[in-house]
């Protein structure tokens, strides 16, 4: 097939050592490749330069409070589901300088940072996770509000897409509208077969990205096998989050409701599902000062509500219970996110079903307060 600049929406099949020679020409172009890879017995996102980079072989069994990688009966390159990692480290990244200052005959000098932002092309990002980056865009890249941080790096991002085929058992994008198939947001989108990768070309970087690599048309035989995966794959997902729209009023009308009792006291108030929730986005900052007092810098860092001293002010704490730090978390992310930004917080990934060590489940949760409401 002639490599003819191909249209936005274009579809086109390649071979799958074809991708190592899309990553080659990526890196050539300045780009850092990276995507998912095995590490310590878990997906995480990392840097990759070729398919055998790639967690070959791997699928992930996740349950609430239960997370294991192995290997399966098929050798396809992104059917393991995400673990802990999410991509919004490489946007949104755990620390950040945001000066530093120092002392210089007396007087303070300020410095910003004038570091070039990378540029990355994420590979095998899922449509729940495209989601996820969509809500942090909406979060940080607002009409009123722009963070430059953010921005200089999401602006040198180019998104590869990978069609979700093999959900695990705390997934339900389904009920948020998030999967398992993409459907914007991306330059291409890759949904995985035996033999080839079919690609959907989503913008005129994706395009451009192509040029080098030999194309087949698509056949009806493909597409379709294509779609009987992804029906498959939606079926098999089982957890729901019903009546989505009316959660804002339901959840916060209930602020005083006794469930709030009960998930308040499993609560071990320890973190783990804001930092694995590829749209959380608290922080803190820090001022880290040397010992001679001359030199110092302030940092943005990751924090989460869950922390009791998230909410700490000069005249006390504003959530001292684990019970209403889980509150805020919930009644936010599936409530006030909505007024805030127009759309939920959630995107239905599953992440904080499978690493809370409580094993609480935020559809059960959903499901108790629906039902009491009823």
């Amino acid at each position: 097939m002639a490599n003819d600049r191909l249209n936005v929406g274009a579809k086109v099949a390649i071979k799958k050592p074809q991708l190592n020679l899309l990553i080659s020409s990526l890196q050539g172009s300045g780009y850092q490749t990276v995507g998912p890879r095995v590490r310590d017995n878990a997906i995480t996102y990392a840097s990759i330069n070729a398919l055998e980079d790639l967690p070959q072989g791997y699928v992930s069994e996740q349950e609430p409070g239960f997370y294991r990688l192995t290997r399966a009966k098929h050798e396809r390159y992104f059917d393991a589901a995400p673990g802990p990692d999410s991509w919004k480290k490489f946007l949104f990244p755990p620390r950040s300088q945001l000066f530093e200052a120092h002392r210089e005959n007396g007087r303070w000098r300020t410095n910003l940072p004038n570091e070039a932002p990378p540029k990355y092309v994420f590979i095998g990002v899922r449509p729940c996770e495209l989601a996820a980056i969509g809500v942090q865009d909406r979060v940080f890249m607002r009409d009123d509000f722009v963070d430059p941080i953010y921005k200089s790096r999401r602006e040198n991002v180019l998104i590869i897409a990978v069609s979700c085929t093999h959900p695990n058992s705390t997934c339900f994008c389904t009920s948020m509208g998030t999967g398992p198939k993409a459907t914007s947001g991306f330059d291409l989108s890759f949904t995985e077969l035996e033999d080839a990768f079919l690609v959907e070309v989503g913008s005129e970087a994706g395009s451009s990205a192509l040029q080098p690599l030999e194309l087949e048309r698509t056949i009806a035989y493909r597409l379709q096998l294509a779609e009987t995966e992804l029906e498959k794959a939606e079926r098999s997902i089982q957890r729901r989050i019903e009546h989505t729209t009316m959660l804002p009023d339901m959840l916060l009308g209930n602020l005083d409701h006794p469930l709030w009792d009960q998930v308040g006291a499993r609560c071990l108030s320890c973190t783990n599902c804001t930092q694995v929730c590829p749209t959380c986005f608290c922080w803190d900052v820090e001022d880290l000062t040397d010992l001679s007092g001359n030199q110092t810098r302030r940092e943005r860092v990751w924090d989460s509500c869950f922390n009791p001293s998230y909410s700490a002010l000069a005249g006390g704490n504003t959530r001292p219970t684990t019970k209403s730090r889980y509150r805020q978390w919930l009644t936010h992310k599936l409530g006030s996110w909505v007024v805030q930004f127009g759309e939920s917080g959630c995107v239905g990934c599953g992440r904080c079903i499978t690493w809370c060590p409580a094993k609480i489940d935020i559809t059960d949760e959903v499901h108790k307060f629906q039902e009491a409401a009823a």
